[in-house]
């Protein structure tokens, strides 16, 4: 059998391995140290806006969830929350003991309607109950319509959470993707565009709303000599190592968006010649995606083909290809939240698959995906 292609592989860029034994030399092994807060300050950088404060986390997850209690998110709220997405973007609601309220997508980002969402508020807030916070995803590196979700949020005086976990070098009309809202999230999970192997971080706009994050994600220790506990916490933290691994990504990070683009501009070639087969894309030069992920929708009514069979032909030959996130008010453990807007997410989800791509794969790699792919849909079976 050859070799697996993977659909998003983590890809050294060779300088981790320094930062990590400076780590060992210094004895700074625990949370905490130079490597977190050379992290954040690399982060902070990268984000290009002054107001922009990081905290280093164990994951996206747990920024989330510290995003949402900084929100006073509690037991009994509810929270409006995007339904096509992982379900790490709906968890954390379900932490603080809220409700989430899903909303559809819209079909030029695949990311939050503007419609449902205002549709969802006015319904919220005429049965009494307000939302706390929005929690919009830019999914696959893809930014949502910002503007118009900002308005909204401005309108209803709402706070806004981006979750950006896959979009890590994308941006919104020259803006990166997670400085809009109250909060962003980050992510630097095994398979994102760079790792920590595990890690997330928290984008906050004042040194306020960080040093609580900081303080909740420390078990929330007061100033005391001995251990005091005035408020529940958290052991969230990033730890120096893996923020040493961390800090040898953010040296590449602008090569690994560039090798992500161009794979995205390989299946825009790719399928240039298939009916029925759309790759995901900007929808106009407003939009800057990372392209995270490439994704494409199969019309079997064109293509005589479906997703699915796309899929399993990549698997017959090795090639990992997925699904689109499946939608949370599909999933039965969610399958009692309210949800607002049409099927849009559904007909995704029912047509859609996310291809190979790593920046990390080579031309033979990418010749095996083409092959699978014109044998699949036009017959050919050498390239």
């Amino acid at each position: 059998m050859q070799d697996k292609i993977w659909l998003s592989s983590p890809h050294m860029g060779g300088n981790e391995q320094k930062y990590v034994n400076q780590a060992f030399e210094a004895n700074w092994v625990a949370p905490l140290g130079p490597n977190v807060d050379g992290f954040e300050e690399d982060l902070e950088t990268f984000l290009n806006d002054d107001n922009v404060k990081v905290a280093a986390l164990s994951a996206g997850t747990a920024a989330l969830h510290l995003a949402l209690i900084e929100c006073d998110v509690k037991y009994g709220d509810e929270v409006i929350c995007q339904s096509m997405t992982f379900s790490a973007s709906a968890n954390p609601i379900t932490y603080c003991g809220a409700t989430p309220i899903f909303i559809d997508s819209e079909r030029d980002t695949w990311n939050m309607c503007p419609v449902a969402l205002r549709e969802a508020i006015e319904d919220r807030i005429s049965n009494g109950k307000k939302p706390k916070a929005i929690l919009v995803v830019h999914l696959y590196g893809m930014p949502a319509k910002m503007d118009e979700i900002l308005k909204i949020a401005e309108e209803y005086d709402i706070p806004v959470i981006e979750d950006a976990a896959e979009a890590l070098g994308s941006a919104y009309k020259g803006k990166a993707c997670g400085t809009f809202g109250r909060f962003g999230i980050l992510s630097f999970n095994g398979n994102k565009i760079i790792t920590t192997s595990g890690g997330g971080a928290l984008v906050c706009h004042t040194q306020e709303d960080k040093d609580k994050a900081v303080f909740l994600s420390t078990q929330a220790r007061d100033n005391a000599p001995h251990y005091q506990h005035s408020h529940i916490g958290y052991n969230y933290r990033m730890s120096n190592i893996v923020a040493g691994v961390g800090r040898g990504q953010m040296e590449v990070l602008n090569d690994r968006v560039e090798a992500r683009r161009k794979m995205h501009g390989f299946y825009i070639e790719l399928f240039n010649d298939i009916e029925g087969v759309e790759v995901f894309s900007e929808p106009s030069g407003d939009y800057f995606s990372n392209h995270w992920l490439s994704a494409i929708i199969v019309n079997p009514e064109i293509t005589g083909k479906t997703r699915e069979y796309l899929r399993l032909a990549f698997l017959e030959d090795n090639i990992e290809s997925r699904p689109l996130w499946k939608p949370m008010h599909l999933q039965p453990v969610f399958a009692e939240a309210p949800y607002y807007g049409t099927n849009v997410s559904e007909k995704l989800f029912d047509n859609g698959l996310c291809l190979p791509s790593g920046s990390n794969l080579s031309d033979e790699d990418r010749l095996r995906i083409a092959m699978v792919i014109k044998k699949t849909f036009l017959q050919i079976n050498h390239i």
